[in-house]
């Protein structure tokens, strides 16, 4: 009976990291629908090469970043033990290695697939004007060094862990973590031309393909049960099928509520409103899925979809340029989901919520000074924006020789 639960377990666990695997074809597909078609492939090509540079420096180095095992301080992990490449344990491949949940080999592939997703946060939010290569520079450092060292501090037992501080699938350690470095980025990058104008108006830049971008988000939806389901570490069925529930209700109740709030503003019923409202309602609970009853998630779905609408017009205020509203759903929400951990659910007190100030708090001030620190220095020494003529035209030409679609006229209206 053991040795089949253990099997069950570890069978679950492979179909979340599959999942969670699928939401970078949902990434890609709501980035390249949100933004023109002239730049197609080039964010086709930085979602590829994201997930394939994240596994391999997980690999080599992030895995054992994020779980070092021992910490000097409780602060600083001990990288002096086996920081280079991936050692089964002694019982690595048994059921004593996560408690009957998983093997090592399926810890590390789940844990992986969650490491990417950091980077391509940032995708979104510097898509059309960026240089390709200066992207991947600052894509090797942030997912191979700076996402394992904040991950180490709740995840690998650090001192977050020891305080108190709970996220339970990411709304801080994933989401906020890509979305300060966004944040970041597009201050030091620049709008992109056209999307503010002299006169203090806001151009709009439509998307070009809204049905790729509604596919891309109902891939998201699907691979977030993984996301969130995976996370319980194992298929027990009673945490399993509530952390599936309230991800689902998030999901529904946020994107209602930005379609909703949305309409009442600016009198449209705005799909991409109502996509990205889906999107914040599931960065919104994935701090505390595990914890929230029904009524609990539809809240905070709820509240997340009215912070979309709110938080792409606070964007567009502070003439920063995110063309697939990155910052919103990933940033904002995320500091939403991990504050609501100490407003709803078990663990609700002002205690907790302190201490999920402190981790909101700790882990922002650390992303903005090494996120700065990256993409300033490769602004002032190989440059980070594309040229006026490289723009203009499209990256798929000047940076790829191609174009994603050759048989079709490319529309400029």
């Amino acid at each position: 009976m053991e040795s089949t639960l253990f099997t069950v377990n570890n069978v679950w666990m492979m179909i979340c990291t599959a999942l969670v695997f699928l939401m970078h074809l949902g990434f890609s597909l709501l980035e390249i629908g949100l933004t023109r078609q002239k730049n197609t492939i080039n964010i086709l090509f930085k979602n590829v090469f994201i997930i394939s540079i994240g596994m391999v420096l997980y690999a080599l180095v992030g895995f054992n970043l994020m779980y070092p095992g021992t910490f000097i301080a409780g602060i600083i992990p001990d990288y002096f033990i086996d920081l280079f490449g991936l050692t089964v344990p002694e019982n690595g491949l048994t059921a004593a290695y996560a408690n009957g949940g998983y093997t090592y080999w399926t810890d590390f592939l789940f844990q992986g697939m969650f490491a990417a997703t950091a980077a391509t946060i940032v995708s979104g939010a510097v898509a059309e004007r960026i240089k390709l290569g200066s992207f991947m520079i600052f894509t090797i450092i942030y997912v191979g060094i700076v996402y394992p060292i904040t991950g180490s501090w709740k995840w690998g037992t650090g001192w977050l862990d020891e305080l108190g501080f709970y996220d339970f699938a990411g709304s801080t350690l994933v989401h906020s973590v890509g979305g300060w470095a966004a944040l970041i980025a597009v201050w030091l990058l620049g709008a992109r031309i056209g999307k503010f104008k002299k006169d203090g108006s806001i151009g709009v830049i439509p998307g070009h393909n809204m049905p790729f971008a509604t596919a891309g988000v109902f891939i998201l939806w699907l691979g977030w049960f993984g996301f969130n389901g995976g996370s319980v570490l194992s298929a027990d069925p009673a945490k399993t099928s509530l952390v599936l529930v309230t991800t689902c209700l998030a999901a529904a109740s946020g994107g209602l509520s930005a379609f909703l709030v949305s309409l009442f503003k600016y009198k449209q019923y705005d799909l991409s409103m109502f996509l990205n409202g889906i999107l914040g309602g599931l960065v919104g609970i994935t701090a505390g899925a595990d914890i929230m009853s029904v009524t609990d998630s539809i809240l905070i779905g709820f509240i997340a979809g009215a912070l979309i609408v709110t938080g792409v017009a606070l964007v567009d205020k502070l003439k920063l340029d995110d063309p697939v509203g990155a910052i919103a759903v990933h940033l904002i929400c995320g500091i939403w989901g991990t504050l609501a951990v100490g407003i709803f659910g078990e663990l609700a007190g002002w205690t907790q919520l302190g201490y999920q100030a402190i981790g909101v708090v700790s882990i922002g001030a650390f992303c903005l000074t090494t996120s700065y620190v990256i993409i300033k220095t490769l602004k002032v020494t190989v440059g980070i924006r594309v040229s006026v003529e490289e723009e203009q035209e499209g990256l798929d030409i000047h940076e790829h020789g191609m174009d994603a679609y050759p048989d079709f006229a490319l529309n400029e209206h």
